[in-house]
């Protein structure tokens, strides 16, 4: 009589992972779009919670930009070094230290006191939010293997951003409604409890076993190139050259040179910056970055045109947005179809070009803001960014083994923050210059009062609500054109900026899956037997 003794238990760290996922793997990605949702829905409840903000805390409209974009320029310049860190620490580990901490900061930024305090709770954000956002993409790439499955896993994963963007406008809507603006960065808390207490079960650990050593030089040269680097595009654009912000450029430019040539003699470089010199991947980042510098830029300008212009609440202003968002995950979740018929190199830049068109209807009605329109172009922006984005963040994990999932999530993500915060940067700059430049105000105002209006639309708002009805009137239309005319600039630039990289990546995505079609061997008549044919090697 046999003994059938029982299997032993395997850790779920050593499991091997089938290659057809199961519920276990498609309730992990659940698991991971809560990180994702956190990040989309604080930048945007963050961009419709600015009104408030310029009245609370008094920001110019330097540190305004600043409360915005300091948040995604950190996640820039820590992304990679964090992806490499995933790969030797563990990519679960990391993203639990990471949601810790990205709650803790939470509650700080709810209760900063002056602009200041909450500039520096966004960078802290945006630490903690680095370690988030490889984790989950590298994580993702080791739970499916099937590449059918896993560009399905990637639509559902990317349109976890177009889902925080309903979520926020309209949960933070209701907050900023009821409550003081430091609520919004509350509503992190609950998410990341479930996160904390789901992704130990959940998510089998992984981690690269043979990752390098993490260069501390290269981390720093990182960071401290990007900070300059923005500083000085934000300045120029927003101020024209001067000697500050040409000399930022300069030495943001000159750090970054020095990080990439420190990145190709090491042999353990912290960005392997030799993917680049790969078509599709090379395409495939810049097609990311474009598509987030939309996205991010038009989300800063429509939630103030929607509350400061149109005068919508906060909540009825983020169910406008709905059907954008709603376009977004649309089209990421057709985009898995769709390329199974359609090439890359098509849909692509597709996606882009229609991004470009909602930036051109964006130009055309910038003039009568009324609610249709405005609807109308973030939906055409969100359903183009969703088409492109699936796509391209599905060549970039595709593109590597899976042991390098982190460091080319960290890539991905990184050209994703990193054109979140120009985005933000540019456009936000060209519509404040052509703000300032087309304000007039009335001789009545003291110097005082017109240094506020001019700083932003918001400090308008406030200086017109403190003075008499006709001279508030005067001031509130004077910079409700003046916002209007910097947004129908700034749409027409981004709109030519989407046109042109749509054109130059859908020519390098083409020329790259032409070179890898297969070759179709010759058939040679006299090898033809009884109806099979031959190839000829």
């Amino acid at each position: 009589m046999l003994t059938h003794l029982p299997t032993p238990r395997t850790p779920a760290s050593r499991r091997p992972v089938p290659a057809t996922a199961g519920p276990r793997q498609w309730l992990g990605l659940v698991v991971l779009m809560l990180p994702v949702l956190l990040v989309s829905i604080d930048t945007t409840v963050l961009s419709f919670a600015l009104p408030q903000i310029s009245v609370a805390l008094t920001p110019t409209a330097d540190q305004l930009l600043w409360v915005v974009d300091v948040y995604p320029l950190m996640l820039a310049g820590l992304l990679v070094t964090m992806g490499v860190l995933g790969d030797r620490l563990g990519r679960r580990r990391l993203l639990l230290v990471g949601a810790a901490g990205f709650g803790l900061v939470s509650v700080l930024a709810a209760f900063a006191t002056d602009a200041g305090q909450l500039v520096a709770a966004r960078a802290l954000l945006g630490v903690f939010g680095a370690t988030l956002m490889p984790s989950t993409l590298s994580l993702l790439r080791n739970l499916f293997l099937d590449d059918d499955q896993r560009r399905l896993a990637i639509a559902i994963w990317a349109s976890g951003f177009a889902g925080g963007s309903v979520l926020g406008p309209v949960v933070g809507g209701w907050l900023l409604e009821h409550f003081w603006w430091g609520s919004i960065f509350l509503l992190n808390v609950p998410v990341l409890v479930v996160l904390l207490v789901a992704a130990p079960f959940l998510l089998p650990e992984s981690r690269n076993p043979a990752a390098g050593r993490l260069d501390v030089p290269s981390v720093v040269l990182a960071v401290v190139g990007m900070l300059p680097l923005v500083y000085g595009i934000k300045t120029t654009v927003g101020h024209g050259p001067g000697a500050l912000g040409l000399g930022a450029l300069a030495t943001g430019a000159a750090l970054v040179v020095v990080f990439v040539r420190r990145q190709l003699r090491l042999a353990e470089p912290l960005l392997d910056v030799e993917l680049f010199r790969r078509p599709v991947f090379a395409a495939s980042v810049g097609a990311n970055f474009t598509a987030s510098f939309a996205l991010a830029g038009l989300v800063l300008v429509v939630s103030q045109v929607l509350q400061l212009v149109v005068g919508l609440s906060p909540r009825a202003a983020g169910t406008a947005l709905l059907p954008g968002a709603v376009a977004s995950i649309t089209a990421g979740l057709v985009a898995v179809r769709l390329v199974r018929v359609v090439p890359r190199h098509l849909l692509v830049p597709v996606g882009m070009l229609l991004a470009a068109a909602g930036y051109g209807l964006g130009a055309l009605v910038a003039g009568d803001a009324r609610v249709g329109g405005i609807v109308a172009v973030f939906a055409l922006v969100g359903a183009g960014v969703g088409l492109a984005e699936t796509l391209t963040n599905d060549a970039i994990l595709a593109s590597v083994p899976p042991e390098r999932a982190g460091a080319a999530s960290g890539i991905s993500e990184t050209s994703y923050e990193l054109g979140a915060s120009l985005g933000v940067a540019v456009l936000g700059s060209v519509v404040a210059a052509v703000y300032r430049a087309d304000l007039t105000l009335p001789g009545t105002l003291d110097a005082g009062q017109a240094d506020v209006a001019r700083q932003t639309l918001g400090g308008a708002v406030a200086v017109a609500d403190g003075l008499p009805d006709a001279v508030g009137a005067q001031v509130l239309t004077a910079a409700q054109d003046a916002f209007s005319h910097g947004v129908g600039v700034t749409s027409a630039v981004a709109a030519v900026v989407l046109a042109g990289v749509a054109l130059l990546v859908g020519r390098v995505l083409r020329r790259a899956d032409r070179a890898a079609a297969p070759v179709v061997d010759e058939v040679r008549p006299e090898l033809v037997d009884a109806g099979r044919a031959q190839p000829t090697r």
